[in-house]
């Protein structure tokens, strides 16, 4: 069976890969580790000179950002290899929606794995549904993990 995970540097994240080591999969069973890298930040424009009109992308920023990107994958590489599942690891760029969507179809996912962000009302309005989207569109099984509450 071939499970993608999708993480990010969240607890929704950390609960999802947690869950995923305590379930029993078939025997041979791949997971995938992927992470969606937003397309390079730009630097103000003001930040090239007076007058210069295109922003430029800020390198110590989008250092920065792939560095705790390759983390987090790294990070739940390691978590499921310790549980006992083979597990190699993804960074992908653009919109988490259809970089996930497309790299699930690429890779003949049976599984697209990711956390819940809980968003409702005007949150999920303001910034979308990457789960949603996966459910809705994917075209294979999406499993939703859920924080569950605390005490």
């Amino acid at each position: 069976m071939k499970i993608m995970i999708a993480v990010d540097a969240s607890r929704h994240s950390d609960v999802a890969v947690t869950f995923l080591t305590r379930m029993r999969w078939p025997p041979g069973s791949r997971m995938t580790v992927v992470s969606v890298l937003p397309p390079a930040p730009l630097a103000p424009p003001d930040a090239l000179g007076p007058g210069i009109g295109a922003p430029a992308i800020d390198p110590a920023l989008h250092a920065e950002e792939l560095s705790r990107t390759l983390g987090t994958i790294a990070r739940a590489e390691d978590i499921l290899r310790s549980a006992g599942f083979s597990a190699g690891g993804c960074l992908l760029e653009g919109d988490p929606r259809e970089a996930l969507l497309a790299a699930a179809q690429r890779e003949h996912a049976d599984l697209l794995v990711v956390g819940s962000h809980g968003r409702t009302g005007l949150a999920r309005l303001l910034l979308g549904s990457v789960s949603s989207h996966l459910v809705t569109h994917a075209t294979c099984s999406v499993l939703v993990v859920k924080v569950p509450n605390a005490p």
